[in-house]
C-alpha cells in the first residue's frame, strides 16, 4: 500500500512563503506578495510588508488586473502607475491602491506551460522596479517552478504506484519503485547550487522513504549523508562504477563511503550492509 500522497507534498504555499521571505531580506523593495493558481483563478495568500488587508485572501481572475494578465501570458510584467496604466483592467484598484501600491512587477511560476503561482513586487512610489530586484524575483520563480515540478512528479510517480500495485504480491516491486524515486531525487537535489531547492528535494525523497521503511530506528548508527546515498544505490543493485556515475563521484570515492558505512553497521559484506540499514530505517 502507498502512502498518502498528501502526507508526503509538503505545501506549495510554505515555499512561495520561504521565497517571499527571501526576496524581502535580499533587497529593499518594502512589498513582496504572491499566491497559488487554482482553477485557472490567483489566489492571493503570502504577504510581506502589506499594511492592509485589502489583498488577503483576493481572487485574481484570468486576465484581469496586473496578476491575471500574468497568469493569462506566462510572461512577467509591469507597471509604474497602477492607477493610470492603460495596458490592465482595473477590477482591484480597491484592495491594490488601498494599500498605497503603484509600482508593480508580477512574475508568474510556470511548470509545464502553465502557470501554477504568481509573484509580486511592488513599491508605494512612483520609482520602476529596478533590475536587481526584477532578476532576483525572475530567479524566484524558476526555484519554485523546479521545485513544483519535482514535487508534481513524485505525486505522478505515487499515482502510478497506487495503479501498477493491486494486490500484495506486488509489494516487492513497489518498494523498489519508492527506492529508486528517493535516490534519483537524491540525485537531483546534488545537481542544485541552491541550498534551499536542494535541501527541499532531499526532504521529499526521505519523507517518501520514511512512509516505506519508517522512522530510523533510535539505536542506529550515525550514517553520514553520501553514505546514506551510496547504501541507496548499492540497494538498488548499482555497482561502484554505476553508483559513482550515478552520484557524480569517483570510484574510489564511492568504496571509502561504503567502507565507512559497513564499518559503522558491523557489516561485512555489501548485502549485509544495505540489510542492516534497512533494519535500522536508514535506507528504504
Amino acid at each position: 500500500m502507498t502512502a498518502d500522497p498528501a502526507l508526503l507534498r509538503p505545501r506549495d504555499s510554505d515555499a512561495l512563503r520561504a521565497e517571499i521571505r527571501r526576496l524581502a531580506g535580499a533587497t529593499g523593495v518594502p512589498v513582496f506578495f504572491g499566491g497559488e493558481v487554482q482553477t485557472d483563478t490567483l489566489l492571493l495568500s503570502e504577504f510581506c510588508g502589506i499594511r492592509t488587508n485589502g489583498l488577503r485572501g483576493l481572487s485574481v481572475r484570468r486576465a484581469s488586473g496586473l496578476g491575471g494578465q500574468v497568469l493569462d501570458s506566462r510572461r512577467p510584467a509591469a507597471v509604474t502607475d497602477y492607477r493610470s496604466a492603460l495596458s490592465i483592467t482595473h477590477h482591484y484598484d480597491g484592495p491594490v491602491l488601498g494599500e498605497g501600491i503603484r509600482s508593480v512587477l508580477a512574475v508568474p511560476v510556470v511548470v509545464e506551460d502553465r502557470s501554477r503561482a504568481v509573484l509580486y513586487a511592488a513599491m508605494r512610489g512612483p520609482d520602476p522596479i529596478g533590475g536587481r530586484t526584477a532578476e532576483a524575483l525572475l530567479q524566484a520563480g524558476r526555484r519554485l517552478a523546479s521545485e513544483i515540478m519535482i514535487r508534481d512528479e513524485v505525486d505522478r510517480r505515487l499515482r502510478l504506484l497506487d495503479a501498477a500495485a493491486p494486490s500484495p504480491a506486488a509489494g516487492g516491486a513497489l518498494a523498489e519503485e519508492i527506492r529508486a524515486v528517493q535516490a534519483e531525487l537524491h540525485t537531483l537535489a546534488d545537481g542544485y547550487a541552491d541550498t534551499q531547492l536542494s535541501t527541499a528535494l532531499r526532504g521529499i525523497g526521505d519523507k517518501l522513504a520514511r512512509a516505506l521503511s519508517g522512522p530510523a530506528a533510535p539505536e542506529a548508527p550515525r550514517l553520514a549523508r553520501r553514505e546514506i546515498d551510496v547504501l541507496v544505490q548499492v540497494a538498488l543493485g548499482c555497482s561502484n562504477q554505476e553508483t559513482a556515475q550515478r552520484l557524480s563521484l569517483g570510484p574510489e570515492t564511492v568504496k571509502s563511503y561504503l567502507r565507512s558505512a559497513m564499518h559503522k553497521l558491523d557489516a561485512r559484506s555489501r548485502h549485509e550492509a544495505v540489510v542492516a540499514a534497512r533494519r535500522f530505517g536508514l535506507i528504504p
